[in-house]
């Protein structure tokens, strides 16, 4: 079955900016921050911009996965795409705690999908397959 793996992935990666959504919306009713305010203490704009940052991050995650998955490989792509899920919950749970330590998991996940349209330009263009 073409692109298995990287289906998987596709569906963890929206799962994971669902479980962010999720915390926007436990984080308005613990703070009394109602819709459609973006405004609150600390505790709710972390959780708003986690959302916020996985938000931005999918625009580029998902088409680099799904590029390098159909012109590299299912399972590099998925595999690197593994990597880009544990990074963004990693950058996720150091950003409620204390956004200081967000850093290491940002870059990875950057990092990741950078790897993955590389892979996908190295397929693409025949340098790699």
């Amino acid at each position: 079955m073409p692109f298995f793996w990287t289906s998987w992935v596709s569906i963890a990666a929206l799962l994971v900016y669902f479980w962010t959504a999720a915390e926007v919306g436990r984080a308005r009713g613990r703070y009394q921050v109602k819709a459609p305010a973006v405004d609150g203490p600390p505790e709710f704009l972390r959780a708003l911009r986690v959302q916020m940052n996985t938000l931005e991050q999918l625009v580029f995650f998902l088409p680099s996965l799904w590029l390098c998955a159909f012109w590299f490989s299912d399972r590099w792509a998925a595999l690197t795409g593994t990597v880009w899920l544990a990074s963004r919950i990693w950058y996720a749970l150091a950003y409620f705690r204390d956004p200081a330590k967000r850093a290491p998991g940002f870059v990875l996940s950057v990092t990741s999908v950078f790897i993955l349209l590389l892979l996908a330009v190295a397929g693409l263009s025949g340098l790699i397959h």
